[in-house]
């Protein structure tokens, strides 16, 4: 079986989406994807070496539908690169890597391009409607409640305090405030002309004090009585544990990956590869698929927890990473190093292409060697991905 080589990363900063539009929300997913194929282009990448361009979207409408990916690439001039979408919501970008890897792994490409975009400036959450979150019948069969309610009954459950969730928020404000440049992201011009360097977001004059004294998000949701129903979480202060600052700030980006086979990488260096992938479920709500999902992919990688040296998990709330760093048995120094999605943003389906190029930018720091890349979603869904840095 070939393998699945890392020959580049790409990604746009992670910009914040306001009220009153958000940095990046001039430009469409299309075009903000396709910055950063043209920043792949720039590097070498020819459009004529490319088999496949798979991306990650998770609200596949609007701006956003219609395959996004061709759309894309059309606007980066790849007009020969044929592009598809995959949506597995918030693990989408993961699933976009993990489809890549199976396609030149198997031997059915040489060089497969996984991306991912995310413009919740333009395509908010649940902008499409789905009828699961909208309609109560089919709710109660799928057991769906808020992502936050999802949240803070996994917070319940594994026994996290409000001051532990606090203080894993305040973390990942300084950390990211503190944080080197990433390598890999790239600066991007905006509609008005100003450029976008860095990710966005992060409040370095955060306090626990103040994080204390912020109001619970979801003590108040009417869906408490269907996790009730369905989980036996009774009523009571348990149900307000996260708060503005412990959750995950909405952001625009786009990230992308080139993968390749021994083949398709001939005369290149390749910086790493991707060694194992997996999915895994739970019971909705919960956001505890998260640990399941990375031992799946460890176990395919041939590695254990003990072997990695860098784990970026999606900050969906603080109890993911912490939960994560709990299940796993690992140094919570080696998670989430330069703080995650509670300081600098969660764009959704771009998300796993970013936090992948992160990781590779710390492991090539490190002098190579492995990370894990996790990330949970709603419906009880979780996707990892392992890699290996040569650098």
């Amino acid at each position: 079986m070939n393998r699945a080589l890392i020959l580049d990363a790409a990604r746009t900063p992670r910009a914040r989406v306001r009220r009153d539009g958000g940095t990046l929300a001039g430009l469409s997913p299309a075009e903000l994807l396709a910055v950063v194929l043209r920043e792949l282009g720039s590097r070498g990448l020819s459009p004529e070496r490319i088999d496949d361009l798979v991306v990650g979207v998770s609200t596949v409408v609007g701006d956003q539908g219609g395959d996004v990916g061709r759309v894309a690439a059309i606007h980066a001039g790849w007009d020969t690169v044929p592009a598809g979408v995959v949506s597995r919501l918030c693990g989408s970008g993961l699933d976009a890597v993990a489809s890549a890897a199976a396609q030149v792994r198997s031997g059915g490409a040489d060089v497969v391009v996984a991306a991912g975009v995310e413009s919740m400036s333009r395509v908010p959450m649940l902008a499409d409607r789905p009828t699961f979150a909208l309609d109560p019948t089919e709710g109660e069969i799928t057991g769906f409640v808020s992502i936050g309610v999802s949240a803070d009954a996994a917070a319940f459950r594994a026994g996290f305090s409000r001051a532990e969730l606090d203080e894993y928020g305040l973390r990942s404000q300084l950390l990211a405030s503190a944080a080197p440049a990433w390598e890999s992201s790239i600066a991007v011009t905006t509609p008005s002309g100003a450029e976008l360097a860095h990710d966005e977001g992060a409040r370095p004059d955060t306090t626990i004090e103040a994080l204390a004294a912020l109001p619970p998000l979801f003590a108040d949701d009417p869906l408490w009585e269907r996790v009730e129903r369905h989980l036996g979480i009774v009523r009571g202060a348990d149900r307000g544990l996260h708060t503005v600052g412990t959750a995950p700030q909405f952001s625009d980006a786009a990230a992308a990956i080139v993968l390749a086979s021994e083949t398709g990488a001939a005369g290149q260096d390749p910086s790493g590869q991707v060694l194992g992938w997996g999915q895994a479920a739970v019971r909705s709500p919960g956001l505890e698929a998260t640990a399941p999902a990375a031992r799946r992919a460890l176990d395919r990688a041939g590695i254990s927890a003990r072997d990695l040296s860098v784990i970026e998990v999606n900050e969906s709330f603080s109890v993911t990473p912490l939960l994560l760093t709990r299940e796993l048995g690992v140094s919570p120094d080696i998670v989430n190093a330069h703080g995650g999605a509670i300081a600098v943003g969660h764009p959704l389906g771009a998300c796993g292409g970013v936090l992948i190029a992160n990781a590779l930018d710390q492991l090539r720091r490190k002098g190579g060697g492995y990370g894990l890349v996790a990330i949970p979603a709603a419906l009880g869904l979780a996707t990892a991905v392992v890699i290996e840095s040569f650098a």
